[in-house]
């Protein structure tokens, strides 16, 4: 399996395929990291990958690996990326 690209690897090919540099590359992925980040109480849309969203988790009942032992893990607000259908046809094919 081959290797993740890098921020580094990705802000290059980015700037060679539109025909900006690098920076503005790089910055450009930040501004949207952060805008991502700001928007995901609202649901945040990358349109053809996929959405963040944020989902509630009910508290259930777990267990320690090491011991065995029963415990109740609480409920929590978690983020989850939902992956559009465009991109899972895309990837994997029909």
């Amino acid at each position: 399996m081959a290797k993740a690209m890098t921020k580094s690897q990705v802000t290059g090919h980015l700037a060679d395929k539109v025909g900006i540099t690098k920076r503005a590359a790089s910055d450009l992925l930040e501004k949207l990291a952060a805008l991502a980040y700001k928007e995901a109480k609202n649901t945040f849309t990358l349109p053809g990958l996929g959405k963040l969203v944020l989902v509630n988790r009910k508290a259930r009942m777990g267990r320690n690996p090491q011991t065995g032992e029963p415990l109740k893990i609480p409920a929590k607000r978690v983020v989850k990326f939902r992956v559009a259908k465009a991109c899972k046809v895309a990837v994997l094919g029909k």
